[in-house]
């Protein structure tokens, strides 16, 4: 559990499942009607990210979705119960994995993430292993929308997915703004990425962030950018560690792609 209790309001988040946390600013706007800055609010996130396809147990002991729901259910009805509040986000790339999913163009994985009840997810770089119009497919498919705010139509210069989506949570307004690596560019099939262009998430969070800030009480960074200890991110484009850095104002960070633990046990991760 992650508690940030700010001078101006306290929110209490507790994170569970796989997990990258950057509280740095405040988004507050007190003004704003239902907001009691005298109230504690309860908001528990969950995330998952880098599915790849496994929507079934496997022979490594993994469990599959059906677990998954089991445990999210659990953590929902106990949140609940307490009158807190879940919002349940996927940092993407749902594609590519095993061939179970494969050949079905992840519908089982999308569907499952229907039964489970995400509120949102961030495009991942493999979501562009398939065709943009199977990219179509999945996202008609799912009941909670795939954001991005850093991919573009080259053509058309606009964005080819909702940047974010904001949450009425209790009486807070929640943002979820999504970002993408911009390393997709290097690493998908050319075909798929034709008349496609990956800017910078960073100076897209920049940009967008200021403009929550009049929107929301909360601002969460659903991410597929990668966590690179102490922004060491080399080869590899900037990750979440740069974001939470450079971006003033987020509240929190999820994020995934890099696939590498971010806590240890009796070791400290220098972010």
């Amino acid at each position: 559990m992650t508690t940030h209790t700010p001078s101006t309001r306290r929110v209490v988040f507790s994170a569970v499942l796989s997990l990258s946390v950057a509280l740095t600013g405040c988004a507050t706007q007190d003004e704003q009607a239902g907001y009691d800055p005298n109230k504690t609010y309860s908001l528990t996130v969950l995330h998952t990210n880098d599915h790849h396809g496994r929507f079934w147990q496997n022979e490594d002991g993994e469990w599959g979705m059906a677990a998954r729901k089991t445990l999210i259910d659990d953590i929902r009805e106990e949140v609940e119960s307490k009158g807190g509040d879940v919002l349940l986000l996927s940092g993407g790339d749902i594609n590519t994995g095993v061939p179970e999913s494969d050949l079905q163009d992840a519908v089982p994985d999308f569907s499952g993430m229907n039964m489970i009840g995400y509120d949102a997810m961030a495009v991942g770089n493999h979501e562009f292993d398939n065709s943009i119009e199977t990219l179509r497919m999945q996202e008609q498919l799912a009941d909670f929308p795939f954001l991005s705010a850093n991919i573009y139509e080259t053509e058309s210069d606009e964005r080819l997915f909702k940047p974010y989506k904001i949450f009425q949570v209790n009486d807070l307004k929640v943002a979820v703004l999504g970002l993408t690596t911009d390393d997709t560019a290097k690493v998908a099939l050319a075909d798929n990425i034709e008349g496609i262009e990956f800017r910078s998430p960073i100076e897209e969070a920049e940009e967008l962030v200021p403009e929550l800030k009049d929107k929301a009480d909360i601002i969460i960074a659903s991410t597929h950018m990668g966590h690179y200890q102490n922004a060491r991110h080399g080869a590899n484009a900037p990750g979440d560690v740069t974001l939470a850095r450079e971006v003033d104002d987020i509240d929190l960070i999820v994020g995934g792609h890099s696939q590498n633990p971010l806590f240890k046990p009796d070791q400290q991760n220098d972010t």
